[in-house]
């Protein structure tokens, strides 16, 4: 495959979700040229849209220039509002069956776990969120701490 592998890329639900750090890195740490290659890897990978949710639409023009659908939504806190708009467009582009969807934010925090957990039960994928959170804690392998559990969903209809 070409290009460079983004940091801590991982896929949850094979073929149609994955995670992963700032593509090209975050704050000094950013170069042009790394995400460069790591949008070429992604491309390869079959991912064709990125959701951002990066306070600032750092990288937004780069997707684009390179052939991957963009939608940002920036994910300041934690607070219920913010949590469910995120859910709903994760909900939103997932049902296309064609869109194979990197989420991302600078790096994969508690609030990126508590999301990946939090659409599990919120698309009715898996139906306990105890399950969703043992699920994402082995896919990331590390312990979701109370932030990331405070935002999953309870069962829905329950």
């Amino acid at each position: 495959m070409t290009g460079l592998q983004p940091r801590e890329f991982t896929w949850v639900i094979a073929g149609r979700l994955a995670v992963a750090e700032r593509v090209g890195g975050s704050g000094f740490q950013h170069r042009r040229v790394r995400r460069e290659e790591e949008i070429a890897w992604l491309r390869a990978a079959g991912i064709n849209t990125v959701l951002s949710l990066l306070p600032g639409n750092q990288n937004l023009a780069a997707y684009a220039a390179g052939g991957l659908k963009a939608v940002h939504e920036p994910l300041l806190e934690l607070e219920p509002a913010a949590v469910e708009r995120v859910l709903a467009v994760l909900r939103a582009l997932l049902r296309d069956r064609g869109v194979v969807l990197l989420l991302h934010r600078d790096t994969i925090d508690d609030a990126v776990a508590g999301i990946l957990a939090g659409y599990l039960v919120y698309s009715g994928l898996v139906g306990d969120p105890i399950q969703a959170t043992a699920l994402i804690q082995e896919i990331l392998r590390r312990p979701l701490g109370p932030e990331a559990r405070a935002v999953i969903p309870p069962v829905p209809g329950a």
